[in-house]
């Protein structure tokens, strides 16, 4: 199985994202709604049912509710990992204004990804120290997955390379870095349990006929 992506439900986020973060956050934090919004789609559209991201002290949570959004119509389960108690407290007050409730698991990168199995979309804040352990040490989905750094301009510019990242299972499909908002560095990966072009159990193979009656030769796709 693979990642399959449905532009109707990514419009559908797209569009309730803009209701949610309008309606229900203060306008210090809109700057960040088109981030919102994208990152939003994008989880819909994979059709992710683990989403996880991380949130710090003093961080927007435009993005957190995007992501709400998208898991309503995914039917995902919603983690938001923080480094401390303070930092949970301010994100749920956040959240619970808005109508969301996500998960939320305090601790070290490594103690809070440790029960956070077959994550098929996660969104990391390149403002953080452990961003990038984060990365290395989630446990991604048989689908396949989809990484997301925000506010990752500064990395971008400073030549972060997604393979000095990805290892093991994990193998990079493709990445792209958008410049909205502070920069959005983007990763859509593959892992073993993925079914592929490259794996001998599901490939295709072209098998020939020949209809004895008529002598008429068919090609046969399987």
């Amino acid at each position: 199985m693979k990642l399959v992506w449905s532009p109707e439900t990514a419009s559908k986020a797209y569009l309730d994202t803009i209701k949610f973060v309008s309606d229900n956050l203060q306008n210090s934090q809109l700057h960040s709604s088109t981030v919102a919004e994208l990152i939003s789609a994008m989880a819909a559209g994979w059709d992710a049912k683990l989403i996880v991201e991380t949130w710090s002290l003093g961080g927007v949570t435009a993005t957190s509710v995007g992501l709400a959004v998208a898991s309503r119509h995914t039917g995902a389960r919603h983690v938001c990992i923080v480094p401390d108690h303070q930092s949970g407290s301010e994100y749920v007050e956040a959240m619970q204004t808005a109508g969301m409730s996500p998960e939320v698991v305090v601790g070290e990168a490594e103690e809070a990804l440790g029960g956070l199995v077959g994550i098929d979309f996660l969104v990391v804040d390149c403002r953080q120290n452990d961003f990038e352990r984060i990365l290395r040490e989630a446990k991604l989905g048989h689908r396949g997955a989809v990484l997301v750094c925000k506010n990752a301009s500064s990395i971008s510019a400073s030549g972060f390379k997604w393979r000095g990242i990805l290892e093991g299972e994990s193998r990079l499909v493709r990445s792209k870095f958008l410049p909205v908002g502070r920069g959005l560095e983007i990763a859509y990966v593959a892992t073993s349990g993925a079914t592929s072009s490259g794996s001998g159990k599901g490939k295709s193979r072209w098998i020939k006929r020949i209809d004895r009656r008529s002598g008429e030769e068919f090609v046969i796709r399987k």
